[in-house]
C-alpha cells in the first residue's frame, strides 16, 4: 500500500495525522512516520494483509457474527507482522454494522437517548492524547456540525481501551479515541442517503479545518448510521483485548470485515490501519499516482446532486497522505454519491480484464467498455472486501494475484478470506466452497436475504441502459475516421532527413540495433551482457532527456505480470479526449470519445485526427514545440512555461485535441526534450483541473524507443505520433534493409507492433495491466535531474540525487541539434549509416566522441593477465584503468575517501589488518546459470569459490546432482548459493538440501520485473535435463509472480525453505530502485537472514534492450538506502547486507562496505578473469571462447582455471587491506556502514549531482534509534528454530520414527490441522532425504491428516512420503512436489450427506508449482493456475480456474471438469487430458504451440502409444485414494469414455518425442 507521492499540504488531507514533520510541542501525534533523511522516503511505505469476512446473508444481527470475525483474524495473524517488537502489530482492525442495542445502552450511561436506527451515526476519532488537541479536535467537529443543515451533534463517548496489552512504541503514539454520535434532524431522517452524504460533508470540511493548524492530530475513521470500525497500530490477538467494546455480549452485528496488515515498516500508524471507511483491502494499487492525478483533474467536472454545492467544500477528495488502501477507499465513497450502488462502483475501479476475453457477452463487453470511458481503472493485485451495511461483497483483481476463498453454509452464513478454514464449521453444515476468480465478485443484499455471484450482478449491470448503442451512436474510433478514404499523411523532404536525424538524436545503433529489427520482426531485439555505459547525468555525450529515467518494476509487495503467457489480461485500448461529469448519471456523453487502439500512431491514423471535427465537432490545438536557437540555453525553460500556457489556454476555450508539434524544428529553431514538453503540459494541465478535457497528442521527431514511448506515455501522454522513426524506418527500406518488396505501411505496422509489444512488457514488469492505467502513472524515476526539473516537468518524482537544470538540458539540447544544422550541413550523403553518429552507446567503440564502457578492451587485458599471472603490477594497472572509468561513469566514481583524522582514526599498519583469506570469504559469484553460460565456465566459478571459502551461485537453471560428489582432489564443485527462481528449473528437495544459502530472485539487475531467457539454441542435453523441460525450446521464465503474490506469500515462501533445509541461510534478491530501502524493510521482517541489492548494471544472458538500458537504478543508491531504511527501523541487526553490480576493484568493496554491505558480487569480472572478451553474443550461442555457449565445438575452447579466478579475487582482498591500513580498519566488521569515511570527490563539488543523501552515516540520521537499536551489521539471527520448533511436522517427524531409523513402513493418522499449519511434510520430507535420499518405495511414510491445512501443504515431498488429507487446502498445494504423494478429498461424512466434491473448491492457487515427480489427486476444483511450471509430476484434479498447465515442461495432467481462460499458455512439455464430454473445451482457441484432439480409443496415437492405459491408471488411482464418483463414473465405462477426453500435446514436444524415438533414444 503505497502512499501518494505529493506530501500532505494544507487542506489536501483529511485531518492532518500528527507526524514528527515538525509537530508543535503541545501535540503529540498518533503516527509517527520520519520526516525523508538520508534516501529514506516516507512516500515509498508499502503493505499488504489479510482479509476476512464473516456476514449472516438473511442479514440478522448476533453476536455470534463478531466472534467469528475476531476468530478469523486471529487465524490471520501469520499474514500480518510484527516488527522489533513482538508486541507492536502493524495494524488490525473490524468493521461492522452498528450494534444498536450496545450504542443504545452506552449512551444511555451518557444521559442521551438515541434515535431510532438508521436515524443517528456514531464514528470513532482519533484525537490527540493531550487535553489541548483533544478540546481543539472535539471543537472543531462540533462547530462544523452545527452548521450543516439536518444534523444535529448528540454526545462525545470516550471508548474504553486496554493500553497494557500494547507494544512500546504502539502505546507512545496511541490516540485518544472518542465516539462521535450524530443525529439526523428532518428530512434527513428520512433519507438515509442525504443523512450519509451530510456526514461526508461533514467529516471533510472539519478534516480541512483541523489541518489548517499544524501538527493536531485528527482522524475520523468512520462516520455513518450503518457501520462503524475499530482498528490501530494492534496485533491480530491484541485488537479484541485493547477495544473492550469488542467484548460486550451486546455488541452484535449481522456483517464483519476484519483485516490484519503486513507493512514495511515498523513506524506506528494508527490512522493506516485497515478496515477504512467501507472496505479492507489485501493488494497495491500500482498505478496510484496516475489514479490520484486523474481524480484531481476531474474535480473540475465534478458535481452530485447529493451534494450539491457542499461538493467544493469537500475537495480534494483524496487524503493524500493515506495508503493506497485509503486512497481507494476516498473515491469509492465518493462515486457512491453518484447514485451507484457499491458493488458497481467497486466493478467500475476494478474492472474484470474484459477486453480479450472470448467468454464475455457482447452486452457486458459493451458496458465495460462505456464504463472505461468514465475512468481508468485503479489497477494492481487486490481483494477487496466492501459493505456499506445493507451489503457485502468482494472483489478479485483482473489478474487474479490474490487469494479469496469462501464457504456457504446451510445456516445462511457467509465466510470470506484470504484463506480457507479461518474459521471452524461442521462439514455438515458447508453447503459450498468456492472462490473469486480474477476479475469477478460476490455480493450479499441483505434486505433480499440473497447471495449474487459474478455472472448475476454483472448481467444487471450489463442491462441496465442500452451500452451498445450508445458506443455505436456517439463513439469514434480510428477506424471509423480512416473508413472514407485514407488521409494524407505529412512527409519530411528527403533532403532534410539527414539533418532531421541527427538533430533528433539518432545514431547508427538506433537504425541498425533498434529501429531495423522492429521493422523486420515486430519485436525488439535481444542483447545481452548487461549495461556498462555511463549514467546519462555522468556521460560527456549529450544524451536526450529520456536516458535520464530508470523504470520502475515490482518487486515483493506485488508481483509483476507475465506479458507472454498471461497476455490476455493487458490491453494498449485507451479512451481519448474529453471526459464527462464521473458522479452524474450514465448518458450517451459519456463515450462521445475516441478509442485508440494503439497509442503509437500511424502516419495515416495521425492525419485523421482533425476529422473528430467532422465526427464531433471537436477542435485540434496545435503548440509549436520548439525555441529559437538565438535564444541559447535560456529558451528551453522559457518555451516550455510558453507551451504549457498556451495549452491550458486552448483547453479553457474548449479545444479537445492538443497536439505539441516540433514539426517546426530547422535551423533556427530547437526542438523542446518531448518528455520535458509534454511533462510540463500534462502537469499544468492536471493542476488547473482541466486534464481530462482533451487529449494529449505528442508529435516529435525524437522518440524511436520502445522506452521513449512508454516515458510519454507514463508521464501524461495519450499518444505518440514519432514521424522520425518512420523517416528512418523508409529510409532503411529504401537502402535494401527490408528486401525488395518493401511496402512501407507493412514496416510501420511492425514498428508499431513492437512499440506495442514493448509497452505491454514494460506495464507488466509494474504489475500493471491497461494503459488506461499506465497512462500519467508516473512508473519511472530519474537520476541526475534537477529538483525544478522534476517539480515542473514531472513532479512527484523523487529525483533522489537531483542534477542537471534547464540550462544543462538546454545545453545539451541545442549540442544535438548542432548535429543536424551545423554549419557543415550534413544533409547530402551518400550512405545510409554515414548520415548519422556512432556513439557506441551499445557496444564500445573507439575515439573521443564515443560513450565510455566500464569493459573497455584495455581493462579486459589487463584483468585477464592480472589473473592469468596473479601480478599485483599488472592488478594495479588494471584497477588505475578502471577506476577513471567509475569516475566518468557511475555515482560511487564520484565518491572518495576522508583523511582518517576526520573521521578519529589514524592509518595502521598493514599487518595489523584482517588478512586477505578471511576478506575473500566474504565474496560471492554472481547468479549465472548453467545454460547461459558452458558447464566448464560454471564449474571452473564453483571450484574457485569453494577453494576460497566464498560461495558461488548456481542461478536459476538448477544443479546437476553429479556435482553434489567431490573430485578426487577434494575440490568441489558444488554451488553454495541455490538459487530459487520464478521458472523453478530443477529446485528439488536433493537440490535445496545440498545448498548452504538458499536465494530467492525476485528480480535481476540486467532486466527487473522479468524472468531469464535461455534460447532454443542453448536448451540442449543435459540442460534441457537439468531444467526437466525438452530440448530446443527456447525458455524464457515468468517474472517472480507465481507464489510471491505479495510480500506475506515472500514470508511464506522463506519459510518453505527453511522448512527444506533448516540449516541453510535464506538470502532475497532485490534489485536497486527507489524505495528498495523499504521493501528490504518488510524482507527482513519476512525472517529473511540475507538481503542483495543488485545493481542495474548487471549481465544477462539475453534480455531485450529496453530491459537491460532502462531499468533498475545503481547499487549505490539501493545499497545506501537499503542501510539507512534497515537502521531506522531497528531491523538491521537481523539481516546481512550484500551488493553486486560491476564490482572489480578493492575500491570497489571498500565504497559497498561502507554503505552497508557485508558481501560482495562479481560476476562479469570473474567470466574476464576465465577469459571472456566481451562480444555481446551470449544471446546467439557463438560465443568464441567457450563460456557462455552450449555449442560443443566452441565449448572445447574454454581455457579458463579456478587459479585465474582465486588469483583475481585474492588480489581484490589484498587491495582491500591497503585501503582498510590506510583508512585505520583492522577488520571489514569495523568499517561496515561507516560512511562517515566517505565524501564527494573534491574535484568534482562543481557538479550539479547531490550525493550527500547516500553518504549520510545511517546511524547518524536523526531519527535513527527512536524505533530499536542502532545497528551497522548483523548481529544475531532470526527466529526461525522458535517457529520451526513448533510445527506440526516436529509431531510428523516423530511418530514416522522407524522409518527414520530402519526404512520401515510407518502410518499415523488424526492429526487435526488448521489454516496456520504451514507447509506440512516439508521438514518431514527433508529428515528422510537426508537419510534415505530416494531410495525409499512409494508410500513408505504415510500419513492421514483431517482438517484445513495451511499454505504449502506438502511442499517438496520427497519420494517415500505420502500424504493424504481428509479437508481441503490453500494456496501452493504440492509446491516442488520431489517424488512424494498427494491426495486430497472432502470430509467423507459430508459427501455421505450430498456434498458434491467436484462443484467444489478444494484447494488453492498456484497448486504444483514447479513440481518435478511424484503423484497429486485432488477430490474437488483447484482455484487459478494448477499446475504452472509442472515439469514432471502427475496429477489428475476435478476442475482447475485460469491459466491452468501454465508453461508446463513435463509430467501428466487429468482435469476431470471445466478449466478457466489461457489454458496451457506456455506449455511445452508433458501431456494434459481434459474431459469434455460437451466438447465445449475443443471449440475453444488456443494458442499454435498446441495440438488439441479428442483421445480415440480406436487408434493409438503416433508418439504416445500407451496413453489409454496411462490414463486409465491415473483415473484408477484417483479413484482408489479418493472414492471419486466422477473417476467411478468414467471407469464404469471404459474404454468408451475415453472418447470424452481431448488430448493437449505441445507440438514442439510431440515433436522431440518423434525425433527421439526415430533414433532410438530415450524419450523426453
Amino acid at each position: 500500500a503505497l502512499p501518494i507521492s505529493e506530501r500532505p499540504v494544507l487542506g489536501q488531507r483529511e485531518g492532518a495525522h500528527g507526524t514528527m514533520e515538525n509537530p508543535p510541542a503541545k501535540y503529540v501525534g498518533f503516527d509517527y512516520q520520519p520526516d525523508a533523511q538520508g534516501l529514506y522516503d516516507p512516500r515509498n511505505e508499502k503493505d499488504s494483509c489479510g482479509v476476512g469476512m464473516v456476514a449472516d446473508i438473511k442479514g440478522a444481527s448476533s453476536r455470534q457474527i463478531v466472534e467469528n470475525a475476531l476468530q478469523v483474524l486471529e487465524n490471520l495473524d501469520h499474514r500480518g507482522a510484527r516488527g522489533c517488537e513482538k508486541d507492536t502489530g502493524d495494524g488490525a482492525g473490524i468493521l461492522c454494522g452498528i450494534p444498536d442495542r450496545f450504542m443504545r445502552r452506552v449512551a444511555s450511561e451518557l444521559s442521551v437517548e438515541l434515535p431510532p436506527a438508521r436515524q443517528y451515526a456514531v464514528g470513532n476519532v482519533f484525537l490527540d492524547k493531550g487535553e489541548d488537541g483533544t478540546r481543539e479536535g472535539k471543537r472543531i467537529f462540533e462547530q462544523t456540525c452545527a452548521t450543516i443543515p439536518g444534523l444535529r451533534f448528540l454526545v462525545w463517548r470516550r471508548v474504553p481501551v486496554c493500553p497494557e496489552c500494547l507494544g512500546k512504541t504502539a502505546r507512545n503514539y496511541e490516540p485518544q479515541i472518542q465516539q462521535a454520535f450524530v443525529a439526523a434532524e428532518g428530512p434527513l431522517a428520512t433519507d438515509i442517503r442525504r443523512f450519509e452524504a451530510a456526514l461526508f460533508v461533514l467529516r471533510k470540511r472539519a478534516a480541512n479545518t483541523a489541518a489548517h493548524q499544524p501538527g493536531l492530530p485528527f482522524y475520523v475513521c468512520s462516520l455513518s448510521p450503518r457501520v462503524i470500525n475499530y482498528k490501530g497500530m494492534l496485533t491480530c490477538p491484541g485488537l479484541v483485548r485493547y477495544f473492550t467494546d469488542l467484548q460486550e455480549d451486546d455488541f452484535e452485528s449481522h456483517v464483519a470485515l476484519v483485516h490484519s496488515r503486513f507493512s514495511t515498516n515498523t513506524f506506528p500508524a494508527w490512522r493506516r490501519a485497515h478496515p477504512f471507511r467501507q472496505i479492507c483491502h489485501n493488494g497495491e494499487i500500482n498505478t496510484l499516482k496516475g489514479n490520484v492525478n486523474a481524480a484531481r483533474a476531474r474535480e473540475g467536472l465534478m458535481s452530485s446532486e447529493l451534494l450539491g454545492p457542499d461538493l467544493e467544500h469537500c475537495f480534494p477528495i483524496i487524503e493524500l497522505d493515506q495508503t493506497d488502501s485509503g486512497i481507494f477507499d476516498n473515491f469509492l465513497e465518493v462515486l457512491t454519491f453518484s447514485g451507484r450502488s457499491l458493488p458497481e462502483a467497486v466493478a467500475m475501479m476494478m474492472p474484470p480484464a474484459w477486453e480479450n476475453a472470448d467468454t464475455l457477452s457482447a452486452e457486458l463487453r459493451d458496458y465495460y467498455k462505456f464504463q472505461a470511458a468514465l475512468m481508468e481503472p485503479w489497477d494492481g493485485p487486490a481483494l477487496v472486501c466492501f459493505t456499506d451495511g445493507d451489503g457485502v461483497g468482494a472483489s478479485l483483481d483482473r489478474n487474479g494475484l490474490r487469494p479469496c476463498r469462501y464457504y456457504v453454509t446451510h445456516d445462511h452464513k457467509l465466510i470470506v478470506s484470504s484463506e480457507c478454514g479461518v474459521l471452524k464449521i461442521d462439514p455438515l453444515n458447508v453447503a459450498q466452497k468456492g472462490r473469486l476468480s480474477p476479475g469477478k465478485m460476490l455480493w450479499v443484499d441483505f434486505k433480499k436475504g440473497h447471495l449474487a455471484e459474478d455472472r448475476e450482478l454483472k448481467q444487471a449491470f450489463s442491462v441496465a441502459q442500452p451500452w451498445g448503442v450508445w458506443l455505436k451512436d456517439q463513439a469514434m474510433t480510428m477506424e471509423s475516421l480512416l473508413s472514407s478514404s485514407p488521409p494524407h499523411a505529412a512527409s519530411l523532404d528527403p533532403a532534410l532527413r539527414a539533418a532531421f536525424l541527427r538533430s533528433f538524436g539518432y545514431s547508427q545503433e538506433s537504425l541498425e540495433l533498434l529501429l531495423l529489427p522492429m521493422g523486420k520482426d515486430g519485436e525488439e531485439a535481444l542483447g545481452s551482457m548487461g549495461n556498462d555505459a555511463p549514467l546519462a547525468c555522468l556521460s560527456a555525450q549529450p544524451r536526450s532527456c529520456f536516458d535520464y529515467f530508470y523504470q520502475l518494476f515490482a518487486q515483493v509487495t506485488n508481483p509483476p505480470i507475465d506479458p507472454i503467457r498471461e497476455s490476455i489480461v493487458m490491453s494498449l485500448g485507451c479512451w481519448v479526449g474529453p471526459e464527462e461529469n464521473v458522479l452524474g448519471s450514465p448518458t450517451p456523453r459519456h463515450c462521445a470519445r475516441l478509442w485508440l487502439d494503439k497509442p503509437c500512431l500511424l502516419p495515416a491514423e495521425f492525419a485523421a485526427l482533425p476529422r473528430t471535427q467532422a465526427a464531433k465537432g471537436w477542435k485540434l490545438w496545435k503548440a509549436d514545440a520548439t525555441f529559437p536557437l538565438g535564444e541559447g540555453a535560456a529558451g528551453l525553460e522559457r518555451h516550455l512555461t510558453r507551451v504549457s500556457k498556451e495549452v491550458t489556454w486552448a483547453a479553457k476555450q474548449g479545444y479537445q485535441i492538443i497536439i505539441l508539434s516540433d514539426r517546426q524544428t530547422s535551423a533556427k529553431q530547437v526542438p523542446l526534450p518531448s518528455l520535458l514538453c509534454s511533462g510540463a503540459v500534462h502537469q499544468a494541465l492536471v493542476n488547473q483541473k482541466l486534464r481530462a478535457k482533451v487529449a494529449l497528442i505528442v508529435e516529435s521527431g525524437e522518440p524511436h524507443e520502445v522506452a521513449h514511448h512508454a516515458m510519454l506515455l507514463t508521464f501524461g501522454a495519450d499518444a505518440v505520433y514519432p514521424y522520425m522513426a518512420y523517416e528512418a524506418l523508409s529510409f532503411l527500406g529504401e537502402e535494401g534493409k527490408f528486401g525488395k518488396d518493401f511496402k512501407p505501411d507493412e514496416i510501420f505496422a511492425k514498428y508499431q507492433k513492437a512499440i506495442g509489444k514493448g509497452l505491454l512488457k514494460i506495464m507488466a514488469k509494474m504489475g500493471i495491466s491497461t494503459l488506461r492505467s499506465y497512462k500519467g502513472a508516473q512508473i519511472a524515476d530519474a537520476i541526475g535531474l534537477s529538483k525544478d526539473v522534476a517539480e515542473m516537468c514531472f513532479s512527484g518524482i523523487a529525483s533522489q540525487l537531483s542534477g542537471a537544470g534547464f540550462e544543462q538540458l538546454a545545453l545539451r539540447a541545442l549540442a544535438v541539434h548542432d548535429r543536424g544544422f551545423s554549419s557543415d550541413g550534413g544533409a547530402i550523403v551518400k550512405s545510409l549509416y554515414s548520415l548519422v553518429p556512432n556513439e557506441g552507446k551499445y557496444h564500445y567503440r573507439q575515439g573521443e566522441d564515443a560513450e565510455k564502457h566500464m569493459n573497455d578492451p584495455m581493462v579486459i587485458a589487463k584483468l585477464q593477465e592480472a589473473a592469468r599471472t596473479n601480478s599485483r603490477a599488472a592488478y594495479a594497472s588494471f584497477a588505475a584503468l578502471h577506476n577513471s572509468l567509475v569516475k566518468a561513469s557511475s555515482l560511487r566514481g564520484q565518491l572518495d575517501f576522508k583523511p582518517p583524522r576526520q573521521y578519529g582514526r589514524t592509518a595502521i599498519p598493514l599487518e595489523s589488518v584482517e588478512p586477505a583469506s578471511e576478506i575473500v570469504k566474504r565474496f560471492r559469484t554472481g547468479a549465472m546459470s548453467y545454460g547461459s553460460i558452458s558447464m566448464e565456465a560454471h564449474s571452473t566459478l564453483a571450484i574457485a569459490l569453494n577453494r576460497l571459502g566464498g560461495f558461488s551461485n548456481t542461478g536459476e537453471g538448477g544443479e546437476d546432482p553429479a556435482r553434489y560428489e567431490p573430485l578426487p582432489n577434494g575440490d568441489s564443485l558444488k554451488s553454495a548459493i541455490k538459487q530459487v527462481a520464478s521458472g523453478r528449473f530443477g529446485v528439488t528437495m536433493e537440490y535445496l538440501s545440498n545448498g548452504l544459502e538458499l536465494q530467492i530472485k525476485m528480480a535481476q539487475g540486467a532486466k527487473p520485473g522479468e524472468g531469464g531467457e535461455l534460447p532454443g539454441k542453448k536448451v540442449q542435453g543435459g540442460i534441457a535435463k537439468t531444467r526437466n523441460s525438452t530440448p530446443g525450446v527456447g525458455l524464457i521464465s515468468p517474472p517472480p509472480h507465481h507464489d510471491i503474490y505479495s510480500i506475506e506469500d515472500l514470508a511464506q515462501l522463506i519459510f518453505d525453505l527453511k522448512n527444506a533445509n533448516p540449516e541453510a541461510g535464506v538470502s532475497v534478491k532485490l534489485v536497486s530502485e527507489i524505495g528498495v530501502g523499504v521493501v528490504a524493510t518488510g524482507v527482513a521482517k519476512c525472517k529473511a537472514d540475507h538481503i542483495l541489492i543488485s545493481g542495474s548494471d548487471g549481465g544477462t544472458g539475453a534480455s531485450k534492450w529496453t530491459g537491460i538500458k532502462h531499468a533498475g537504478a545503481p547499487w549505490e543508491l539501493g545499497l545506501a538506502e537499503t542501510h539507512q531504511t534497515l537502521v531506522l527501523n531497528g531491523l538491521r541487526g537481523r539481516v546481512t547486507l550484500e551488493t553486486d553490480g560491476q564490482l572489480r576493484t578493492g575500491r570497489d568493496v571498500m565504497i559497498a562496505a561502507l554503505l552497508g554491505a557485508e558481501k560482495f558480487g562479481f560476476a562479469t569480472a570473474p567470466l574476464i578473469a576465465m577469459g571472456c572478451i566481451m562480444m555481446r553474443k551470449c544471446h546467439l550461442n557463438t560465443c568464441p571462447v567457450g563460456i557462455a555457449t552450449q555449442d560443443p565445438v566452441l565449448r572445447k575452447k574454454f581455457e579458463g582455471l579456478p587459479e585465474h579466478v582465486v588469483n583475481y579475487l585474492m588480489l581484490v582482498a589484498e587491495e582491500v587491506r591497503v585501503l582498510m591500513a590506510k583508512m585505520g580498519f583492522r577488520s571489514m566488521d569495523e568499517l561496515i556502514g561507516h560512511a562517515e569515511a566517505l565524501r564527494v570527490d573534491p574535484a568534482l563539488r562543481g557538479g550539479p549531482l547531490q550525493l550527500t543523501p547516500i553518504i549520510t552515516p545511517a546511524h547518524q540520521l536523526p531519527d535513527a534509534g527512536k524505533v530499536g537499536n542502532v545497528e551497522h551489521r548483523k548481529l544475531y539471527g532470526q527466529e526461525h528454530f522458535m517457529v520451526l520448533q513448533k510445527i506440526i511436522d516436529r509431531t510428523l517427524v516423530d511418530a514416522c520414527k522407524m522409518t527414520f531409523r530402519f526404512g520401515e513402513r510407518s502410518f499415523t493418522e488424526n492429526h487435526q490441522l488448521n489454516n496456520s499449519d504451514r507447509t506440512t511434510g516439508t521438514l518431514l520430507s527433508h529428515e528422510i532425504y537426508k537419510r534415505w535420499g530416494s531410495s525409499l518405495p512409494p508410500g513408505t511414510c504415510h500419513l492421514k491428516l483431517n482438517g484445513t491445512s495451511g499454505q504449502s501443504f506438502g511442499a517438496f515431498s520427497v519420494k517415500g512420503v505420502l500424504l493424504e488429507l481428509e479437508g481441503d487446502s490453500q494456496d501452493y498445494f504440492g509446491k516442488g512436489l520431489s517424488g512424494g504423494a498427494l491426495a486430497v478429498y472432502p470430509p467423507r461424512k459430508a459427501v455421505e450427506a450430498g456434498f458434491e466434491a467436484a462443484k467444489n473448491i478444494i484447494i488453492g492457487n498456484t497448486a504444483l508449482y514447479g513440481a518435478t515427480a511424484g503423484v497429486c489427486f485432488v477430490n474437488g476444483i483447484a482455484a487459478e493456475r494448477f499446475a504452472v511450471r509442472n515439469s514432471g509430476a502427475w496429477a489428475v484434479v476435478e476442475g482447475a480456474g485460469d491459466h491452468c498447465c501454465e508453461y508446463m515442461t513435463g509430467g501428466r495432467v487429468v482435469v476431470l471438469g471445466s478449466v478457466g481462460d489461457n489454458f496451457g499458455a506456455g506449455m511445452s512439455g508433458g501431456v494434459t487430458w481434459v474431459w469434455d464430454p460437451t466438447g465445449e473445451f475443443q471449440s475453444r482457441s488456443f494458442a499454435d504451440s498446441l495440438e488439441i484432439a479428442g483421445v480415440n480409443p480406436q487408434s493409438p496415437h503416433e508418439v504416445y502409444p500407451h496413453e489409454l492405459e496411462d490414463l486409465r491408471q491415473l483415473l484408477e488411482a484417483h479413484r482408489s485414494w479418493t472414492a471419486s464418483s466422477v473417476a467411478s463414473s468414467l471407469l464404469e465405462r471404459w474404454p468408451a469414455s475415453a472418447s470424452e477426453f481431448a488430448r493437449v500435446f505441445p507440438i514442439d514436444y510431440k515433436n522431440a518425442v518423434k525425433a527421439a524415438v526415430d533414433a532410438r533414444k530415450p524419450s523426453p
